[in-house]
């Protein structure tokens, strides 16, 4: 089998932002998610670091395009096996129900890391917001809230949340509507400093 016969499609993310690589109907041959600017494969052989896409004519290529032919090629080769996707939905993290960690698992502790993890919980709590998979993933990782205005979930980046220039962040919370701009001012003391 060649990769040209294969045409993988990505899937949508889970809760973590793993996104399926997709052939055929429903078979998974990996996962892909960015973290801290690498893009990484999850496989039937373990994770492997693909780092940052090259760059090309002054302009990145896209991680989860050089994801999803790496695992097309790792599977053409018979390096790793597929999945059923059912299946992957089924092993899916789920929220947790009660108080998650300080640091994401993935997160080296340090007094930086726990620094900046005290700093984003106080923040998520002033802003009414809850972390409800697991600790701080580090500013510009994908982290999934809970939204305690109007009861969203879904994944945020602390890096959107939390304001630049000692100014609040912005009064937009997530897509699909909230409880308006007006009334998260009110909400939040910190609209009104």
């Amino acid at each position: 089998m060649s990769t040209a016969t294969l045409k993988p499609r990505i899937g949508e993310p889970d809760i973590e932002c793993r996104y399926p690589v997709i052939i055929g109907e429903d078979r998974v041959i990996g996962q892909a998610y960015r973290w801290h600017r690498d893009w990484l494969v999850i496989t039937s052989e373990g994770e492997h670091n693909l780092r940052r896409p090259p760059a090309a004519d002054a302009k990145r290529a896209s991680g989860i395009d050089m994801a999803a032919a790496y695992l097309a090629e790792e599977y053409a080769a018979g390096r790793i096996t597929a999945t059923g996707l059912e299946q992957l939905r089924a092993e899916a993290p789920e929220p947790l129900t009660g108080p998650v960690p300080l640091l994401h698992p993935r997160m080296p502790v340090n007094d930086r890391n726990v620094g900046g993890a005290t700093t984003a919980f106080a923040g998520l709590t002033e802003h009414h917001w809850r972390a409800v998979l697991h600790g701080f993933p580090g500013s510009d990782n994908p982290w999934y809230l809970h939204c305690e205005l109007c009861g969203w979930s879904g994944v945020r980046y602390w890096s959107h949340h939390r304001g630049r220039n000692n100014q609040p962040p912005s009064p937009y919370r997530h897509d699909g509507g909230c409880i308006g701009k007006d009334k998260v001012r009110a909400l939040i003391p910190a609209y009104s400093k």
